[in-house]
């Protein structure tokens, strides 16, 4: 494992900011092991929700974690989840979805995966499509 700091600038999509510096660092495979920063809309689907949902407006990220994954043609394979909590102080949390814009920062930092590439195959059990690691071709 290579661990990999990232900040983020005003403006970045949060989700295909992290893919992008995966991909910069040659990579296909990586973990959220922190997150921090703000956002000026937060997009965020639910448990057992179909769409998401916008959190208009400033908001502070409590954490974030999960995959981070993108295939040879770009494909994404990210799972992330993220707790914020508004201007209000109302903390939210869900499924990162793109749309997440950087307020002023995102401070993240990745652990790449060098030798394995993530997927998201159908599991028949679930019904959704789910990780699937394997080796990474050379």
């Amino acid at each position: 494992m290579k661990t990999f700091p990232v900040r983020l600038g005003p403006g970045q999509d949060l989700r295909a900011a992290l893919e992008a510096a995966v991909r910069e660092q040659g990579g296909q495979a990586a973990f959220v092991i922190a997150g921090i920063g703000s956002l000026s809309d937060a997009r965020l689907r639910f448990a057992g929700v179909d769409q998401a949902q916008t959190l208009a407006g400033d908001s502070e990220i409590l954490s974030l974690s999960g995959t981070v994954g993108v295939d040879a043609t770009g494909h994404s394979h990210s799972h992330l989840h993220m707790a914020v909590s508004t201007a209000s102080g109302a903390v939210f949390g869900g499924h990162v979805v793109p749309g997440c814009r950087v307020r002023t920062t995102a401070e993240v930092l990745l652990g790449l995966l060098p030798q394995w590439r993530f997927s998201r195959e159908a599991d028949p059990a679930t019904g959704f499509p789910e990780l699937v690691v394997r080796p990474r071709e050379a």
